[in-house]
């Protein structure tokens, strides 16, 4: 079901050795192993003060990129009481001597010895404070350093409705490693949080940063690597990384497969994808599309049996299997040829199948062979019981739930929106299958705990059969893997990408309302 730690060890050390820095654009760290990290640091020597100031004067000439003397001359700060207001208060004394007009709200007055240091100093300077947060409505720019990473506490009383009235501006916000009253991990909005234009995240990526909930906050993020140890990261993060970021150096290492020069098409793969109805025909012919994108050597596709005609048309090098269609026009039963699961390395099933197709996922559900389930498939499974049914599996089982779908599958994991991440990780944990929870950020688990996550999308893919188009690519590029023998949650991730990468480009081409599905699988070769 699921893969050796010394497979992944071995990946991983790889990547490595090879590209060390560029490893850590794929680390994700929960609030608590960050802190950790930063203890060892200290641990082994390196002042806080001097780690405050690298971390603060790389972010401070990096806004003065992004917001140059030219565009932003009067610059607000936001200052809280520990050492996100230090790195606050180092930024603005930077900005400061650069010609800057600087200004900042102190809404507490208490700070920590560090940042408080460098309040006296930005006071010797002259730049003024103020205790309430209108009077930088006159900026240009406003520097959020209220609270870094690790807040649990809503914000709330005074600062709370200066946040609020702080996002009622329309003046650009520029947040230090994480917009203030996000929580770190579940990227849940703590009371309130400041509504970031950019967002800078220190040393390593956060989980709030691929949170559904939190993406609104975030603006425009990017990382801010000030230069931590390789080893002092190992040292907290165990192997295989837990969290992890599908990067496009990673997806590219699995992409495009590799063939021998001597080969064949069932070498290359067979897929049996198993779909469709009278009502929802289109379903099949874009799970089909997927497939052939991928490039698998053979596609079988199993359909009612009037549906056949239109297949042969559209999917001329597929063999199509037409199966006793029931009055309302779904797939009633499979004929022996669709049955023999032995001749096939993959089998995706669900989309366009309708309620009626029970009896077809109930027999899918009995392959020894991996299987892929979306859309109808999932809410049969979710009606014939998830854990029991999947509990006598013995191959891989892959879910491609959104989240309506992954309520119905998993009723006891409450409020998934709330953390999709650690929603993803517990399903996967609790079924043995290989979790795909669709969304902004898409999140793919494996039962031992391994999560990937998709960084980027496009708003393009909320079209219907985005989704079918998706199934198609898994069950292809799964079915070619299973000669390479790549992790098969890592594969399944690669599908996601691919399948994001595909929709980004179709959206930079023909805008995010000219991109359909059938559109979409016209560019799944071009982001090579």
């Amino acid at each position: 079901m699921g893969v050796s730690k010394s497979v992944y060890k071995h990946l991983n050390e790889e990547r490595i050795s090879m590209q060390p820095r560029q490893e850590l654009d794929s680390i994700v760290v929960t609030a608590e192993q960050m802190a950790n990290i930063e203890e060892r640091l200290f641990a082994a020597g390196m002042p806080v003060a001097a780690l405050m100031e690298k971390a603060a004067l790389m972010m401070s000439q990096r806004i003065q990129q992004l917001y140059p003397l030219k565009i932003a001359s009067k610059v607000g700060i936001l200052v809280g009481p520990g050492h996100n207001g230090g790195d606050a208060l180092v930024i603005a004394r930077e900005l400061h001597l650069q010609g800057y007009e600087v200004g900042l709200y102190r809404p507490l007055a208490k700070l920590k010895e560090l940042p408080q240091k460098h309040a006296r100093y930005a006071d010797s300077l002259g730049i003024p404070y103020y205790d309430d947060v209108e009077s930088l409505q006159n900026c240009q720019l406003i520097i959020d350093g209220l609270f870094g990473f690790g807040l649990t506490r809503s914000l709330s009383g005074n600062l709370a409705m200066e946040v609020d009235r702080l996002n009622e501006w329309s003046t650009p916000v520029v947040s230090i490693d994480i917009p203030s009253g996000l929580h770190t991990d579940t990227g849940e909005v703590l009371g309130t949080a400041v509504q970031a234009t950019h967002s800078l995240c220190l040393g390593l990526w956060k989980p709030a940063y691929f949170q559904d909930q939190a993406l609104a906050y975030m603006g425009e993020a990017e990382r801010i690597d000030f230069g931590i140890p390789l080893r002092e990261v190992w040292s907290i993060i165990s192997q295989p990384v837990p969290l992890q970021l599908l990067t496009e150096t990673l997806a590219l290492e699995f992409l495009p497969l590799s063939r021998p020069q001597v080969t064949h098409k069932y070498q290359q793969g067979h897929l049996l994808v198993i779909c469709g109805s009278r009502r929802y025909a289109g379903g099949t012919i874009l799970t089909a599309l997927g497939a052939q994108g991928s490039g698998v050597g053979m596609l079988s596709v199993a359909v009612p049996e009037s549906l056949k005609p239109l297949l042969v048309s559209k999917i001329p090098d597929g063999l199509i299997i037409d199966c006793p269609e029931s009055e309302k026009g779904a797939i009633a039963s499979l004929p022996p040829l669709a049955t023999d699961f032995d001749s096939y390395d993959i089998i995706a099933c669900g989309p366009g199948l309708t309620r009626d197709g029970i009896d077809v996922v109930a027999k899918v559900l009995k392959a020894e062979c991996p299987i892929v389930l979306d859309a109808d498939a999932l809410n049969i499974l979710a009606q014939l019981g998830t854990g029991k049914c999947l509990r006598q599996r013995q191959g891989t089982t892959v879910l491609t739930p959104h989240l309506g779908e992954f309520k119905r599958l998993f009723p006891d994991i409450d409020n998934p929106e709330k953390d999709r991440i650690g929603a993803a990780k517990r399903a996967a944990s609790q079924s043995g299958a290989i979790i795909l929870l669709k969304g902004a950020r898409t999140i793919i688990a494996n039962p031992q705990g391994k999560i990937w996550i998709i960084p980027q999308s496009t708003p393009a893919l909320a079209r219907g059969g985005s989704g079918d188009v998706l199934t198609g690519l898994i069950g292809g590029l799964l079915a070619q893997n299973l000669r390479i023998q790549h992790p098969l949650d890592a594969m399944v991730a690669t599908a996601a990408w691919w399948h994001a990468k595909a929709g980004m480009l179709a959206a930079q081409e023909r805008t995010e309302l000219g991109v359909n599905a059938g559109t979409l699988c016209q560019y799944l070769h071009l982001i090579f």
